[in-house]
This record gives structure tokens, sequence and C-alpha cells, in this order.
């Protein structure tokens, strides 16, 4: 579904992503590994149009990306859940939630789709006339995952969902995710800095230092790989 091919993407003389190519097939969970200033965020960023490379190709179900404005990347079915769980505060949940399918014109599909992120995340539910501002850090991360449902996606691009969660709390919004993948086919691409927990529910592992891909595998092999773990990801 999305393909990545020698992307170099730079904040003046620093190569964020140095040459990346990777793939992230229709229907699967790609975790995106490494450590801080690895160039895992720049990647999302790429993807999605809000930072334009200084060369490559990126393309999604055979659209060229780059030739793309980052409105119609959302038209064409990439959402993108950024790090810090970046929620309206002033508004409600239900209200944050529906912005998240206000460019859709269908109403009928945007209640349904309201009513499959409270079957999803059923504390949203609980408290969807409360304001976003009283919720706990797990919950307005599932409120983030959840306005970005809201629009129908057929890719979502999470960055750090798991970022500064009890692990409990961590544990849920992986298993939701997983759940996403298995009950409607959603394809992920997964940024996170707990490579144990990404790569336990992923289907392939690409790990990232200093802006270049230093592995690409089938995530459990990447799991069991202890010289590889031992040098980037910390387990």
């Amino acid at each position: 579904m999305l393909t990545v091919e020698d992307v170099v993407t730079t904040y003046g003389a620093v190569r964020a992503l140095d040459g990346v190519s990777l793939q992230a097939q229709e229907g699967t969970i790609t975790a995106v590994l490494g450590a801080n200033g690895a160039g895992k965020t720049t990647l999302l960023r790429t993807v999605n149009g809000l930072v334009r490379p200084l060369s490559g190709r990126i393309t999604y179900a055979g659209r060229d990306l780059l030739k793309t404005r980052v409105e119609n990347v959302v038209h064409a079915g990439i959402a993108h859940v950024p790090e810090g769980r970046g929620v309206i505060t002033e508004l409600t949940v239900e209200e944050n939630l529906r912005l998240g399918g206000l460019w859709r014109r269908e109403r009928d599909d945007r209640g349904k789709a309201l009513g499959e992120v409270y079957d999803l995340f059923p504390r949203l539910g609980e408290r969807r006339r409360s304001a976003a501002s009283s919720l706990s850090g797990g919950a307005r991360q599932m409120l983030s995952i959840g306005r970005a449902l809201m629009g129908r996606p057929k890719m979502l691009l999470l960055d750090e969902p798991s970022l500064g969660l009890a692990p409990v709390l961590a544990t849920q919004i992986m298993r939701r995710i997983r759940s996403l993948r298995d009950d409607t086919g959603l394809t992920v691409l997964l940024v996170e800095q707990n490579a144990k927990s990404a790569l336990a529910i992923a289907d392939r592992g690409i790990v990232l230092n200093l802006g270049r891909v230093v592995a690409s595998e089938d995530a459990r092999q990447l799991a069991a790989d202890e010289q590889l773990r031992a040098a980037y990801l910390g387990f």
C-alpha cells in the first residue's frame, strides 16, 4: 500500500532521513523503531506531506504523494496521529470526534463511524459530554486515535501512541491498534520508542538509526535478534 524509495529529508545541513526505503503492506502493522533523533517522526511527516523531502519517491496505492497536497493526502485515506495527544481541550469528547469526520459528506456514515469509535474505546462513550481537558493521558490518546478514525482512513500513521502512559494503559492502546488491524484491515505505520510493545503487535519492524534503515525484518525475527536489540532497541 505504501512505498518509500530512497527518501532524503533535510533540516538545513542535517539529514534527518538519509536514503530511507521501506514498504508497508496492506492490512499490516509496520513498526518503525529507533532512538530519539533516528528520524522516525520525520518519516511520518514526510509521508503525509507536512515536510517535503529533498529527493526520493513516496507512493500510496499507486498515487505519487509528493505531488499531492496535504489535505488531499487525508482525502486519499491516510490519517496521521502526531505525538503529544493533540486534542482540542475546550471541546467535549464528542465534539473532538465529530471534527475528524467533518470533511466527509455522508452524514449517516459519520454517525455510524462515531458509534464504532465508542465501541472500540468504551471510555470515550462514557465521557462523550465531558471536556477533553478533563481526560487522563490514556483517554486523550484514545480520543486522538478515535478522531483520526472518524475519517474512515485506509492507513493510519501513529507517532509514539504509548509515550508518557502507564504500562497498563500503553498495553491497552497497543491492543486496540491490533484489534483495528484484525477487525477492519487497517494498515498501520507505527512509530514507537517502546520497541518491545510495538513488535508484539507488528507484522514487520523497521529500525532507523541516524536517518538510515539498519534493519527491516519480520517483527518476530527482529524481536529475537539479541545483537540487534542490544545495539538499537534497548531490550
